[in-house]
């Protein structure tokens, strides 16, 4: 079931971005054809990424015993959200590598890269409307709410991630209105729609948000864990980089609440490559891994309680329960 899904997902967004598929925009297009991992040195399944949220709608639409083809357009439409933040991200970040390749801001330029980006959100608002061949209007309105909110959501939460790189003051309370948009935000909507979408009632709907918003939630803090402690060999990324780049994730604001050793050193200027062995272990004499892993095992189940009463069905059933499971297990 993934395999055909995954299949229909990439066609349906190839379509999509295909609507720039013309002579004096073919530059335009290598650009977004590139970032999403069909062209250019190094394209292929590594440079897709792995489709998550556009998975999530059509085993939601399905698991509602809906037909999943129906919900293709919205399943494009989030991924096309999630890459054009993707892009716009590199370039505030100053991102050079996205998926072991060259960004696409960093190849083609700051201004082209900020044009890309909005691209690939004006082709996700484009792709949702194609929602009107299978469904009433009533129901593209109310999508086109959804994904609309979610996109404000994710503007609001990296506003608050860029705007905490320069505060000393934040706390653990901080962090949660800043991932609920960053991460959270996305894989709710996805949710949310393919319930709307597989004609589940209100009630099951918010069910199917709520595990959409915790499953979020516990995939960043996991995420946080593993930039600090992971093993790079299996993470893909250095555990030293959360720590060097200082980003306020989980484990640091438990550790700057703890007001002890490491908020100390933390306080006194960048954190050098050579001190991040004992600093994530200082953080751990401090409680602030296991404090990390509460949160992440509080965050699961509430998830995984919000699955049950949206009580998927169907073999999609199985398959959105597996990938939960898959998600929220990632040896954090």
């Amino acid at each position: 079931m993934l395999s055909e899904f995954l299949s229909a997902i990439e066609t349906e967004l190839q379509k999509q971005v295909a609507r720039l598929d013309e002579p004096r925009a073919k530059n335009f297009h290598e650009m977004l054809t590139y970032h999403m991992g069909w062209t250019g040195e190094g394209a292929g399944p590594e440079a897709t990424g792995k489709r998550i949220r556009p998975l999530i709608v059509l085993l939601t639409t399905a698991s509602c015993g809906a037909n999943w083809q129906f919900a293709l357009p919205a399943a494009a439409a989030v991924e096309l959200v999630h890459n054009f933040s993707l892009v716009h991200d590199d370039i505030e970040d100053n991102g050079e590598k996205r998926r072991g390749r060259t960004t696409v801001w960093k190849k083609w330029g700051l201004a082209q890269g900020v044009n890309a980006g909005d691209g690939l959100f004006v082709l996700s608002n484009l792709a949702l409307t194609d929602l009107e061949a299978d469904y009433p209007a009533p129901i593209v309105l109310r999508a086109a709410k959804i994904l609309h909110a979610t996109c404000l959501d994710l503007t609001r939460g990296q506003f608050l991630d860029i705007s905490y790189e320069a505060r000393t003051d934040l706390g653990v309370a901080d962090y949660w209105p800043m991932v609920s948009g960053k991460t959270a935000a996305l894989i709710a909507a996805c949710c949310q729609l393919g319930a709307l979408l597989g004609g589940a009632d209100e009630t099951r709907q918010e069910a199917y948000r709520a595990f959409g918003h915790y499953l979020g939630l516990a995939f960043q803090v996991q995420d946080d864990i593993l930039g600090i402690w992971g093993d790079e060999a299996l993470t893909g990324k250095s555990a030293a980089s959360d720590l060097v780049d200082g980003k306020k994730s989980l484990p640091v604001l438990f550790g700057l609440e703890k007001n002890g050793e490491f908020a100390k050193r933390w306080r006194q200027g960048p954190i050098h490559a050579e001190e991040v062995r004992a600093l994530a272990a200082l953080l751990e004499t401090e409680s602030a891994r296991t404090s990390a892993q509460d949160a992440a095992r509080q965050m699961t189940d509430l998830a995984l309680e919000n699955l049950r009463v949206a009580n998927p069905q169907g073999e999609a059933g199985e398959s959105l329960k597996q990938l939960a499971d898959k998600l929220l297990q990632r040896g954090a």
